[in-house]
């Protein structure tokens, strides 16, 4: 996540009551918070909306290091329908997520976000039942159609004010990432303790845990104005998939997680041939490569960050990641060649997971964030759809080896998109109030504020009483916004 503006009294956002449900009260804090550190009513919103993406993040993944192994034994199972059983949610999630948050709009975020859990558990319980892989792909279908993603965003930005928006986003973000290394971790000391169906039943339970959760922050009233930084605007779609640079980005995570879901379908099979462990031990493996990647990736991120290299970083990561599936399509029978494979890949993959998101609020439009966000977000989901599928194909005619083959050739089209990416400006988020003196037009206001030091984009919503920019800091004149805006 990137950071957001810091906004000063003069122009801050909405007051909390204007623009969110009030929690409940409590005795350690203002019923509205001041500055730019998150209150503690804005700090329990985030982590509980966190933990009900941990829930259902953790039972998708537990199931990606074991799922191979347990889905050839199933009814009709061939490597094509394992590959498109293992990434079937991916196709659901991504065509609904948008849908979704936009009917979220309409009819209340806890409603929809306690109907895509059903649809979850439901699916889980779907999948844990089945005894063929006809079954286990139509549970997969049933739990992608839970997408809740945009909606949960959209709820934390209902709880938050403007200018600590992107510290509760963090938390999120920080949340997913952590749901992710210890769902792989865990998933093979599950399978050796309750089965794949045990994993499938721990999911659907998983779900009901989030339905709780949800039900214990008060309601959102819906009909009220999006908010442009954290959910997709639909006036938005046209620019935000004509920009060549988020294309980019777009292409980025659809590749990073088509590879890693292909290559769950192949590196199960690598570790029992190279270290000789049964699948259920796997997690001797998974778990400190996991955490050598995640060392390896701070320094990586430091470099990327505090020495503006990200384009260069970027590229090195992509580079990184190709090679990783070469050296285990070419030495992945020798334990050596087939664990440092695995450490660079996962510090590829955990930087690039670090970096898209950042990238993606630093380059999309002023006011655009969440609608960038959510084209983004679509295409990743897409992506683990297409890695299984084409993962699965190549399994069928190839084995292990087709399957890194079909992984390094989508590294090589990501290495040629992002070859000609511009550099990213360091720029970031602000957001203005608009005073009630304010009588200009929007047009005019937006032409006024596009002159001011600093300012790279705007765009002023009046429905929500705010202007957003794209500033860089370095020559930002906060004072000279308050001037404009009637602050």
């Amino acid at each position: 996540m990137s950071e957001g503006g810091v906004i000063p009294a003069s122009t801050r956002a909405l007051d909390q009551d204007e623009r969110a449900p009030v929690m409940p009260d409590d005795s350690h804090g203002p019923s509205h918070g001041s500055g730019t550190a998150l209150t503690r009513r804005e700090i329990r919103a985030a982590a509980s909306l966190a933990g009900v993406f941990a829930m259902r993040l953790l039972g998708l993944f537990m199931i990606y290091p074991v799922f191979d192994a347990y889905a050839r034994h199933l009814e009709g199972a061939t490597p094509v329908m394992i590959g498109l059983a293992l990434g079937a949610y991916g196709l659901t999630q991504g065509l609904l997520q948008i849908p979704f948050g936009l009917l979220s709009d309409r009819i209340g975020r806890k409603t929809v976000i306690t109907a895509g859990l059903v649809l979850f558990g439901i699916g889980s319980i779907v999948a844990a039942l089945s005894t063929s892989i006809t079954g286990v792909l139509a549970g997969r279908i049933l739990q992608g159609m839970g997408a809740i993603g945009s909606v949960v965003l959209a709820m934390v930005a209902d709880f938050t004010r403007d200018e600590v928006r992107t510290k509760a986003m963090a938390i999120v973000g920080m949340t997913i990432g952590l749901s992710f290394l210890i769902a792989i971790g865990i998933g093979p000391v599950l399978d050796g303790l309750v089965g794949v169906p045990g994993i499938f039943w721990l999911t659907a339970a998983l779900a009901l845990v989030g339905i709780g959760i949800t039900h214990s922050l008060p309601s959102a009233r819906p009909g009220f104005a999006p908010h442009r930084d954290a959910e997709p605007v639909p006036a938005l779609f046209a620019r935000v998939l004509g920009d060549r640079e988020l294309q980019r980005l777009d292409v980025a995570v659809f590749a990073l997680h088509a590879i890693l879901t292909a290559g769950f379908l192949a590196v199960p099979a690598v570790i029992a041939q190279s270290l000789h462990l049964a699948g259920d031990r796997d997690w001797q493996v998974y778990l400190p490569v996991l955490l050598a990647s995640v060392v390896l990736m701070v320094p990586v991120i430091i470099v990327a960050e505090k020495g503006n290299r990200l384009k260069e970083i970027f590229l090195v990561c992509i580079a990184v990641i190709g090679a990783s599936q070469l050296a285990l399509a070419a030495g992945g029978g020798r334990a050596a060649i087939a664990v440092a494979a695995l450490v660079a890949f996962f510090t590829g993959f955990n930087v690039m997971e670090a970096m898209l998101p950042s990238l993606v609020t630093r380059i999309a439009p002023a006011g655009a964030k969440g609608t960038a966000t959510g084209v983004f977000s679509t295409s990743q989901f897409l992506g683990i759809f297409f890695g299984g599928a084409v993962g699965g194909w190549a399994s069928a005619y190839a084995g292990a080896t087709g399957v890194f083959e079909a992984t390094i050739a989508i590294s090589l089209v990501w290495l040629l998109v992002a070859a000609a990416m511009r550099r990213p400006g360091r720029y970031t988020s602000y957001v203005a109030r608009l005073g009630p003196a304010t009588t200009q037009a929007p047009a005019e206001l937006a032409v006024d504020l596009r002159g001011l030091p600093g300012v790279v984009d705007v765009l002023v919503a009046p429905d929500e009483g705010v202007a957003y920019l794209k500033i860089d800091r370095a020559r930002f004149d906060p004072g000279a916004v308050a001037r404009v805006v009637g602050g």
